[in-house]
């Protein structure tokens, strides 16, 4: 949506096209934007098959793959099958994540349910990082004290781990990657086709040389991965939930590319955020010329949101600078034209902070 308060437009005739403006404001821009509307949902081409066939794969090859780890007492094993546990996880998160964005927002919901996504991440990433400490305790008792590791068992098992993941890798790169929980299952099971690799090596080192220690240091290879994976989802998930500016998206360069253009005299209030990954969304309060057309400045900026950031849920209220309805005190910095937000406002002429 868009807010826009203009002089003479508070009551009266005018007043009503102000208020339906404002209602479809954020319209006009995910109409441009290509597709992204009110429902915020995950991208319908992500293709479902393609997921259940990946998901199926990495389930009934995990059960095996545990039971020889036990057979073949190698840690390294298992440590790849609680890596592929977690690629499960990502692909029904996935999974989950469109069906409930096809469910429209409702009742106290006016997101819908998205962020559970981002709740789930964090849980991902608390279990990778817990299961990697564990893996990593593990490696160095069989370090000091190495058990007897079947390394024939061990080579041929994570070989056959190596065609599995080559095979779901293959399925989710058919689906389509523009969902980001799409791209998310596919580079959790990228990085396990390397965990396996570094098992698969191991085992031939055992099998070879009946140096059983390669067992363990493999699994320390793969509760690196685990670790730098669950690290990465905690961090990320983290910054949605704390609203930080989404990554490649810098608010005081958007704050001055706004300032910049026809009849705007000032921004502030400026918020960019996240609604889920892959959904940014900003609001911003714009003051412009006394003769400034509102609705004009309001879809130019839209425009320049959509087409440079990529960003098409906007909120933006627009009102004259000489408006007796501001706020008393902006919230960070003010953006006004050739000058920077460390620097008074007053340098180039503009007006003083709204409320004054």
């Amino acid at each position: 949506m868009s807010g826009e308060h203009t002089t003479g437009e508070r009551h009266g005739p005018r007043a009503h096209d102000r208020a339906h403006d404002r209602g479809h404001g954020h319209g006009q821009a995910a109409a441009g934007g290509g597709g992204h509307g009110h429902g915020h949902g995950v991208s319908a081409g992500a293709d479902r098959r393609y997921l259940m066939g990946a998901l199926a794969l990495i389930l009934a090859f995990m059960a095996g793959e545990v039971l020889i780890g036990l057979v073949a007492e190698s840690l390294a094993l298992l440590s790849d099958a609680a890596h592929m546990l977690t690629d499960a996880f990502a692909i029904v998160l996935a999974l989950v994540a469109m069906r409930i964005a096809a469910r429209p927002p409702r009742g106290g919901y006016t997101y819908g349910l998205r962020r559970a996504e981002i709740l789930s991440a964090q849980l991902n990433g608390l279990t990778l990082i817990l299961l990697a400490a564990y893996f990593v305790y593990e490696s160095a008792v069989r370090l000091a004290n190495p058990p007897e590791v079947q390394g024939a068992l061990v080579f041929w098992t994570s070989l056959a781990g190596i065609a599995v993941n080559v095979a779901a890798t293959w399925l989710l790169s058919k689906a389509n990657r523009s969902s980001l929980n799409v791209e998310g299952a596919f580079q959790h099971i990228l990085n396990d086709l390397y965990a396996f690799i570094s098992t698969t090596i191991a085992g031939a080192v055992v099998w070879l040389t009946g140096f059983a220690r390669a067992d363990a240091i493999a699994s320390l290879v793969v509760a690196a991965l685990m670790l730098k994976a669950g690290w990465s989802l905690l961090k990320e998930a983290g910054r949605v939930l704390m609203e930080a500016a989404p990554a490649g998206l810098d608010p005081t360069e958007i704050g001055s590319r706004l300032a910049e253009r026809p009849s705007v005299r000032e921004v502030h209030d400026l918020h960019v955020w996240e609604l889920s990954s892959g959904y940014p969304a900003l609001s911003a309060h714009v003051l412009v010329d006394r003769e400034g057309d509102c609705h004009g400045v309001r879809r130019d900026l839209q425009e320049l949101l959509r087409d440079d950031y990529g960003v098409t849920h906007t909120t933006l209220e627009v009102d004259h600078v000489d408006d007796e309805f501001h706020c008393e005190d902006p919230h960070g910095p003010r953006h006004v034209p050739d000058t920077s937000p460390e620097q008074p406002a007053t340098a180039s002429g503009a007006q003083p902070p709204c409320g004054h």
